[in-house]
């Protein structure tokens, strides 16, 4: 009896992961997630099999591919934070490059002929008028986006000697959460302006820093595109079709096409949330660009994208929601462990979520 065809979604229990894992689900895809928690949660995984482990252990992997006939791989895991990369480089090196490099290694043993990759607009460094193209000139800025780069150049040369196909798709700034508020951005010491700005907003922090206002941007402030995480998840399932299809191999940028400073994040948030924030102002952090922009007209002419979150309001009053009823979980919960989880499942029972 031929097997069915299952995805292998690496780092399927974390932020950007979680909610593909939720769309792809959805329609009935058969899913294995692969996860060590170091940053994800078991709670955040509503469909397939969670696999508790690092995609670095080359004899799990192996595992994995014989047990399962795994048609595309979604690679999302990986360490995020531009600050952390930049004090702690072999550590990105590491886990975005080194152990990308097992994994793709596997994938071409196993005959795997589709991969799609988190990226990172981290890729583009400082631009000329703050608008990426996916032709624009790559030249991080930080050992983030270059660990990201690197594992894109992997991926371009391993698709070029083999029949494997890719779709890369460059995230620009990602938050909100799902629209049935299951799952949202958990991760640990976040640094991301909105995550932050809203656990301020929440009590959760003193107050909310804004890093350098003597940038070359309109109020001094670094300039960014947010995109909202479901809109960016229905890319990653267009991105599975478009390479179901049998089309080449992609680079595509994930972003709306416009971006906010950091003040008009700032007083979005407080108008939203009906109170002024208490901000206060530092110098420059390292590794950061002072404004950076998607076109993104190549992933909906490709891909077929029609985002219908893109409004900043709209993402901030997700974003904040989510941290609320973070707050009140952790208030009624904070002493109940995580279930384990074992085998399949369709959906994950919880309070407040329709199984």
């Amino acid at each position: 009896m031929k097997r069915r065809p299952t995805l292998l979604v690496t780092g399927g229990a974390g932020y950007i992961g979680s909610h593909v894992v939720a769309q792809l689900g959805a329609r009935g895809e058969r899913i294995v997630v692969l996860d060590n928690l170091s940053t994800g949660h078991s709670r955040a995984v509503l469909h397939g099999r969670l696999v508790v482990g690092d995609i670095g252990n080359q004899r799990l992997l192996r595992a994995l591919f014989r047990e399962y006939r795994i048609e595309t791989v979604l690679h999302f895991a990986a360490r995020i934070v531009v600050p952390e990369s930049v004090a702690k480089p072999l550590e990105y090196y590491d886990c975005n490059t080194a152990k990308a490099r097992t994994l793709l290694a596997e994938c071409e043993r196993a005959g795997v002929e589709q991969f799609i990759f988190s990226s990172t607009a981290a890729v583009y460094g400082d631009l000329a008028g703050g608008q990426a193209s996916e032709s624009s000139l790559v030249d991080p800025a930080n050992p983030y986006g270059r660990s990201k780069l690197m594992t894109e150049w992997m991926l371009g040369d391993l698709s070029a000697a083999s029949r494997m196909r890719h779709v890369i798709l460059r995230y620009f700034n990602v938050a909100g959460c799902d629209a049935l508020g299951r799952i949202g951005q958990d991760t640990p010491e976040a640094t991301h302006l909105i995550k932050v700005a809203c656990q301020h907003a929440v009590g959760l922090r003193p107050n909310l820093e804004i890093f350098g206002t003597d940038y070359p941007t309109p109020d001094g402030t670094c300039v960014r595109d947010y995109i909202h995480v479901e809109d960016l998840a229905a890319a990653h399932v267009l991105a599975l079709e478009y390479l179901r299809e049998g089309n080449g191999s992609l680079i595509a940028n994930c972003g709306y096409g416009h971006g906010f400073s950091v003040r008009e994040v700032i007083d979005a948030l407080g108008r939203i949330h009906g109170q002024v924030l208490n901000v206060r102002e530092s110098g420059r952090r390292a590794g950061d660009m002072a404004s950076i922009v998607a076109n993104s007209d190549l992933m909906r002419e490709w891909l077929g994208w029609r985002p219908s979150r893109d409004d900043l309001d709209l993402i901030l009053a997700s974003a904040l929601a989510w941290e609320k009823q973070r707050l009140a979980r952790a208030e009624i919960q904070a002493d109940i462990p995580e279930p384990a989880v074992t085998g399949w499942r369709k959906s994950a029972a919880r309070p407040g979520v329709n199984p």
